[in-house]
């Protein structure tokens, strides 16, 4: 194997999840390149990684890169996305492929009738899976995440009652139902007697601040501020990480962190968890609800309405 295409489009999350397949493949097989196509949108991610040969990034047609991607003359793809896109990229380059397994209709049965049929394994270990055929190996390392030194950010920036120690807090996550409600943020953070930084996006910079002034001088706000390698940053720096089921948490799992992982509509039966992070990290959940997993995914809004699966969760687990 000369040359080897690694497919996955998005998300944060799933590009991070897909590290120890692009570390294992170039460790094993030194003399490999590896090729890694992605939206374009997500290529940070991936563009410090030093086990990366070339990223190829699309912004919504893989017709946009089929004609370079020819080119390159791959020896072998590896799908790990498995969705049109990745179906017709393996038509067009007509090499041989290995393809992630989505598991989709077991993923409706526990949703629909709460029947567990999913593998009790990651889905790093079932991307592992796809690559078995090529003779690797999984190193059981956990995932990567490299940050530029530009966007590394000294805690010296901080504010003062920030810089020996802080929790960092991702408020944000893709849908509401994988949201701790604002009021049951404000109420954890009142009770956690560790300064806090509030990680994420500009669309969560609204609650940050309502959650800022009903808190205090123990937040620092720093949803919108930074990008993602900067807030990538602020999570290998923190003491502990609180999140959603996010792109973040896989972060810190990257980095090893103790982690205090949040599930509300969704499972860690997906297989989705943090990855081999700290030992001392938890998952907190309301578990023998009858509606829940509601969505593989998420929705906007509870369907039920009482949003219990949030509601309910035990704030004794956050201090």
């Amino acid at each position: 194997m000369k040359k080897i295409l690694i497919i996955r489009f998005s998300s944060i999350g799933d590009i991070v999840l897909t590290t120890p397949v692009i570390r294992c493949i170039k460790e094993q097989k030194p003399n490999t390149e590896i090729h890694f196509l992605t939206k374009a949108s997500f290529k940070s991610i991936l563009e410090n990684n030093p086990h990366i040969t070339k990223i190829h990034t699309i912004e919504k047609d893989v017709k946009e890169v089929m004609e370079q991607l020819q080119k390159e003359n791959f020896d072998f793809v590896v799908d790990l996305h498995n969705n049109i896109r990745s179906i017709q990229t393996k038509n067009g380059l007509g090499k041989p492929s290995s393809t992630f397994k989505k598991l989709n209709f077991k993923k409706w049965v526990l949703v629909n009738f709460k029947i567990d049929k999913m593998p009790k394994a990651h889905v790093v270990d079932r991307y592992m899976d796809t690559i078995a055929q090529l003779g690797i190996k999984n190193d059981n390392k956990g995932l990567d995440y490299f940050i530029p030194k530009k966007d590394e950010v000294n805690v010296s920036s901080l504010p003062q009652s920030h810089q020996k120690e802080y929790v960092g807090f991702v408020i944000g996550a893709k849908h509401f139902t994988k949201q701790l409600p604002t009021e049951k943020i404000i109420s954890i953070c009142k009770k956690i007697n560790h300064p806090i930084i509030l990680l994420g996006g500009k669309e969560d910079v609204a609650r940050a601040e309502e959650i800022e002034k009903a808190v205090g001088t123990i937040i620092y706000n720093a949803c919108g501020k930074y990008n993602l390698n900067q807030s990538a940053s602020i999570i290998k720096q923190a003491t502990k990480i609180i999140s959603h089921d996010t792109g973040l948490m896989h972060i810190a799992a990257a980095f090893k962190k103790e982690i205090i992982s949040v599930w509300g509509n969704t499972v860690p039966a997906f297989g989705f968890s943090p990855y081999l992070p700290d030992p001392k990290s938890k998952m907190v959940e309301v578990k023998n609800l009858s509606c829940r997993p509601c969505s593989k995914i998420g929705y906007a809004k509870c369907p039920k309405g009482h949003f219990k699966c949030m509601m309910e969760i035990d704030e004794k687990e956050f201090i």
